[in-house]
């Protein structure tokens, strides 16, 4: 069982950054997607970006160009670099990881960090 610790959440005005990282324990498959869901209040957990082992990554359309997801391997660590926020980005922000690639364009699948809260206030 893989263990998810994200960090790195918190409140920003509209227009700015911020970036979330993951830390992860246990056995990471080569196989494995690793990714970023959030969910607002009221609406379903979404898929926001993933990213395979080998670095290739697939984004929601309404946050591609804007937020960059990326892979540390050597620290089994990923993060998301949020740039240009509005206030649709608000939501809990969770990790997520499947050792076979199911989430790879989103659903409920694999292991989830306990979430992280993103505000974007207007």
């Amino acid at each position: 069982q893989v263990q998810l610790v994200e960090s790195g959440g918190g409140l920003v005005q509209a227009g700015g950054s911020l970036r979330l990282s993951c830390a992860s324990s246990g056995s990471i498959e080569r196989t494995s997607v690793m990714a970023w869901y959030r969910q607002a209040p009221g609406k379903e957990r979404e898929l926001v970006a993933a990213i395979t082992d080998s670095g290739r990554t697939n984004y929601v359309d309404s946050v591609k160009g804007r937020f960059t997801i990326s892979r540390d391997s050597a620290k089994n660590t990923i993060y998301l670099q949020m740039n240009s926020l509005k206030s649709d980005d608000t939501a809990v922000y969770y990790c997520n990881h499947d050792k076979s690639g199911r989430n790879w364009s989103g659903g409920i699948f694999g292991s989830w960090g306990q979430g992280i809260q993103v505000t974007v206030s207007a």
